[in-house]
């Protein structure tokens, strides 16, 4: 049994091969970061709407810009992404067929051009176009389940058939990962993902030459001197320059913040809930302030059985849970859906934190 499942643990057919446990721990590192992000982006625009708003209505292009800048300059520096160089990892070309490794090139000078850009797309484009692509889903299902559209409308059908094609593609989609995974554990491909199966590359590990031309490129970097010539090559010098430092500050952030990371889910555990509770018990705070004063923003009515948006009696009673403030749900659900906030406080507000509220008389 012992030799049976050797190859779990070591590169029992090709000798620099990573195992599956470093493979998959490097997939996990990236998609720990982004909720951390989120939640940082959540929590400076519900303290600070009008500053910080834009970080949260924007937060997956942002993210994407901050991840495609990162991503390039691991690629172009370190022939790896972000997560596999901090698990001591580098990207090869494959040849034509898959069926060796080219040339093994310096990890230093970086992945060719076409393998470059293609493992670049994979890394960035392709997480956030699914990450928009469920945004939608979860979105027409709300519209879906509250008959936002009128029964008989094209658009409804089409949609209604569209949500049900969607878990079939997504259950393909994570079983074409899953097979592949299960291949590599058994030794029968060199890719853990279908990713780098596109990108035309295999993972590998750093050896021992890697490591010393990574830190003789980076003494070299930290310690050139500023090129003299004309002013268009200063100017390209000082971009490249400032560039790579974002690139590192990012790096070196979201290395440190990999083990907060770590605390984080050890201090939202449920085993940790009780003690949690017993430190953060504050009394109940006072009702929100109208936050946004700027003209025409909608105040409150004097009757309470008004909505501050239509200023008619309200129907279909909706709340929502970031604020408390209650409004029609055709109102409410309009709003949110295009300004992702409470029109009465500013508070960052999805189309999940709305409540709909029932009285005995409906």
């Amino acid at each position: 049994m012992a030799e049976h499942g050797a190859h779990l643990t070591a590169a029992s057919i090709y000798e620099d091969r990573p195992s599956i446990f470093e493979v998959v721990a490097q997939d996990s590192l990236m998609s720990a970061v982004r909720p951390a992000l989120q939640h940082v982006a959540k929590v400076l625009a519900e303290s600070n709407p009008g500053r910080y708003g834009f970080l949260w209505r924007w937060f997956d292009e942002i993210y994407a810009l901050l991840d495609l800048h990162l991503q390039h300059h691991f690629l172009s520096r370190c022939s790896a992404s972000f997560a596999e160089n901090f698990y001591s990892l580098k990207r090869v070309v494959m040849s034509y067929g898959g069926s060796k490794p080219r040339q093994r090139r310096s990890v230093t000078a970086g992945l060719p051009r076409r393998p470059h850009w293609k493992s670049l797309c994979l890394l960035v484009l392709v997480p956030y176009l699914r990450t928009k692509l469920e945004a939608l889903v979860s979105r027409l299902r709300e519209e879906d389940d509250y008959s936002i559209h009128p029964p008989s409308s094209a658009w409804k059908r089409f949609y209604r058939a569209f949500l049900a094609a969607y878990p079939f593609v997504n259950l393909a989609w994570e079983g074409w990962f899953l097979v592949q995974q299960l291949c590599y554990v058994l030794g029968k491909s060199r890719h853990h993902s279908p990713m780098l199966m596109l990108a035309g590359v295999q993972l590998v590990r750093l050896t021992a030459e890697d490591v010393r031309a990574l830190e003789k490129a980076a003494a070299a970097v930290s310690g050139s001197p500023q090129p003299a010539g004309s002013l268009k090559r200063q100017v390209q010098s000082a971009a490249k320059k400032a560039l790579g430092g974002l690139a590192f500050s990012l790096s070196t952030g979201l290395s440190v913040g990999v083990f907060f990371l770590q605390f984080l889910e050890w201090w939202y555990s449920s085993e940790n809930q009780e003690s949690i509770k017993s430190l953060t018990a504050l009394p109940t705070p006072p009702p929100p302030v109208h936050l946004d004063c700027r003209a025409g923003s909608p105040l409150l009515p004097k009757l309470k059985t008004v909505c501050p948006l239509c200023r008619k009696i309200r129907a279909n009673d909706t709340a929502l849970s970031t604020s408390g403030f209650v409004f029609c749900y055709r109102c409410a659900y309009n709003y949110v859906k295009q300004h992702q906030r409470c029109p009465i406080t500013g508070y960052a507000t999805e189309l999940q934190h709305l409540v709909k509220l029932y009285t005995p008389e409906n």
